[in-house]
């Protein structure tokens, strides 16, 4: 965050969310709300991180059919809610409604980073892009690295827990990793995660609910104001 490219521009970004789906063993009755983009049951959970790869908040036992942006509509209602300090922002991606505590790529511009591997960016949204894309892979590394280090996580079989006993597990898990983050970062195991998700393709859908317009257009024009400061700042440099 140090670094010229993101600062000023995200001195105001506390980190990054999304979602991760996580293999849960559930009744025949209940597997087809549960089998949403896999093949098996899983639970979407939702989760934010700072820069250093830390969990912040997490949340779990949506269903895998659950939308991240229906998920995150109940982090910022319910008891035990995600809290956006005021005036302080998360990157998100496309699936998330744009808020001005929550704020999204531009829709129609080029976004991951793979995108600009060859081509640097040719206007002001496609270089904002970019250096959202850099920042927010923050919470794809640490589900990366989290699910490398607690292989109960990683899907490879059926699970053996149902919903509630797998919470507390995904629970326990976050805060270890985030322990050993502080004590032991593993380098190695990092690198590894940041290879294979070099090597991944992604592609996001974006909604956007009428309810959040207001919201949204604060969140637009937060986002507008770092957009052309940032590209004023890498024509002339």
């Amino acid at each position: 965050m140090s670094s010229s490219r993101f600062y000023p521009y995200f001195k105001d970004c506390v980190g990054a969310i999304d979602g991760t789906h996580i293999r849960v063993k559930v009744s025949p009755l209940d597997a087809p709300k549960y089998r949403g983009r896999k093949e098996y049951p899983t639970q979407n959970v939702l989760a934010a991180c700072t820069f250093d790869l830390k969990f912040t908040y997490v949340l779990t036992g949506w269903e895998g059919t659950a939308s991240d942006s229906r998920i995150i509509k109940d982090a910022l209602k319910r008891e035990d809610k995600l809290i956006i300090p005021e005036g302080k922002f998360y990157l998100v991606d496309a699936g998330f409604m744009l808020k001005s505590g929550l704020i999204t790529p531009y829709r129609g511009v080029r976004y991951h980073l793979k995108e600009y591997s060859n081509n640097p960016p040719q206007n002001a949204k496609e270089l904002f892009n970019l250096r959202h894309a850099a920042l927010r892979n923050a919470i794809e590394r640490a589900f990366g690295v989290l699910k490398r280090r607690f292989e109960i996580l990683r899907g490879g079989t059926e699970s053996f827990y149902g919903v509630r006993t797998q919470n507390l597990i995904i629970l326990a898990c976050c805060i270890i990793h985030n322990f050993l983050m502080g004590v032991d970062p593993d380098e190695d195991l990092i690198a590894e995660v940041d290879m294979e998700l070099r090597n991944q393709e992604n592609s996001q859908q974006t909604r956007t609910s009428i309810e959040e317009e207001e919201d949204a257009s604060r969140g637009e024009m937060l986002r507008d104001v770092i957009t052309a400061d940032m590209w004023h700042n890498y024509k002339n440099c």
